[in-house]
């Protein structure tokens, strides 16, 4: 047991913790007035109901022991031995430490989500849908590749959640608008951001949160942390730059909501990659991750989809794009634990990395579309265009988040 890595890892889970509120600040200022507090709400709740959910079952079912590399056994159910001592195979940390820190991740994951459905859902629905998501999507996925599943066991490479948190939740997210539909006045109407100020202080606090979202994955105090936080940084900071350029020529002014949503785009390209790859190929996949979740962005206008907060684009794409790069970059000089991708001699890691994608996606937008139809039957998942109008603020919480 090291009190160093120890002191580290908590934290880093405090870091990821505090990345649901910045999450919450950013997506809040891209709504309507009328739906601040809804959008707040969709994040910060997570950290009361997934925490909850994660201590009583979904910890056990991601990390348990591994049932056909399927899922996770119910040892850990209630956090049954999850205490001071080491959890088998990681024995420089208590076992509860490593809990939390995946607790965290599992708390921001579906709060993603609800950027794409954002100014639509109803609160019930929303908190049904995130409870059978996070048990039968996200632990799953936690389980396969982190959890000693069938992706981690065919060799496929996310260092901090390429797969398990940014792929699942661009596809879920795609999978919910397509089912929902597009909100009301929609391609008809302008839905300005009302706070831009708040949606880039948001994205401060995910940047600086990803620090221990990223190099807190190293699980220890060392040279692979320290690799994988300047790794992030520069992802993000080059994303940040080529967003704006590529934005200034297509639209002749580069804006601060590219800004931030292209160092957003990075830190997601640059997840799985962390702790596999060397700073300047760090460079160059935030330089590509930039330009390209713009165009991803721009993509839900030609098919006509409403992902209110551009998920599928930055997350989805980013995502995707991130673990392929994984597999073209990841070398063993600074993860010999790791493996080498294509340009190191070792194309089977692309290989490999493209199953990964092509099985996440599936498996996140079936899954996704079969629960948001259980919970509209159950509950239902739409509001009325009455309480759309009035917003979610005032008919989903009865209170209004200004008094002008």
């Amino acid at each position: 047991m090291n009190a160093a890595d120890t002191a580290f890892v908590l934290i880093s889970a405090a870091l990821v913790m505090l990345m649901t509120p910045g999450l919450a600040l950013f997506y809040g200022g891209m709504v309507r007035s009328k739906n601040i507090l809804g959008t707040l709400m969709h994040s910060n709740i997570l950290l009361g109901t997934v925490s909850i959910l994660w201590a009583i079952v979904g910890y056990s079912l991601a990390f348990g022991g591994d049932v056909g590399g399927i899922i996770g056994n119910l040892d850990f159910m209630f956090l049954k031995g999850v205490g001071t001592a080491a959890k088998e195979g990681i024995d420089n940390i208590p076992h509860s430490a490593f809990m939390i820190f995946q607790c965290m991740f599992a708390v921001i994951t579906p709060a993603l989500i609800s950027g794409a459905f954002a100014e639509r859902i109803k609160f019930s629905g929303f908190l049904l849908f995130t409870t059978l998501w996070l048990l039968l999507v996200y632990c799953p996925m936690a389980h396969w590749v982190w959890g000693g599943g069938w992706m981690a066991k065919m060799g496929a490479l996310d260092f901090a959640g390429g797969a398990v948190v940014h792929m699942s939740s661009g596809a879920s997210a795609l999978a919910a608008v397509l089912y929902l539909g597009r909100r009301h006045g929609y391609g008809k109407q302008s839905f300005i951001p009302h706070n831009l100020p708040l949606t880039v202080l948001g994205a401060g606090i995910l940047w600086f949160g990803w620090f221990g979202f990223n190099a807190g994955s190293a699980l220890a105090a060392n040279g692979l942390a320290a690799s994988a936080f300047v790794t992030t940084h520069l992802a993000a900071a080059a994303a940040a730059i080529s967003w704006i350029v590529v934005e200034w020529f297509h639209r002749g002014k580069p804006t601060t909501l590219g800004m931030a949503s292209g160092a957003v785009a990075g830190l997601v390209a640059i997840t799985p990659a962390a702790g596999f790859v060397e700073p300047m190929p760090a460079i160059l996949i935030g330089l590509i991750a930039g330009g390209l979740c713009y165009g991803g962005v721009l993509a839900k206008n030609i098919f006509k989809y409403d992902d209110a907060l551009d998920v599928v684009g930055i997350h989805g794409l980013g995502g995707t794009f991130g673990a392929l790069a994984t597999g073209l970059f990841a070398t063993k000089a600074v993860n010999e634990l790791g493996n080498d991708g294509l340009l190191y001699g070792n194309p089977e890691q692309l290989w490999i990395q493209f199953v990964s994608v092509v099985a996440t996606w599936a498996f996140c937008f079936v899954m996704t579309l079969i629960l948001f139809k259980v919970v509209d039957v159950l509950v239902g998942i739409r509001v009325s265009q009455e309480d759309e109008n009035k917003g979610l603020d005032v008919s989903q919480h009865s209170e209004v988040g200004y008094q002008l």
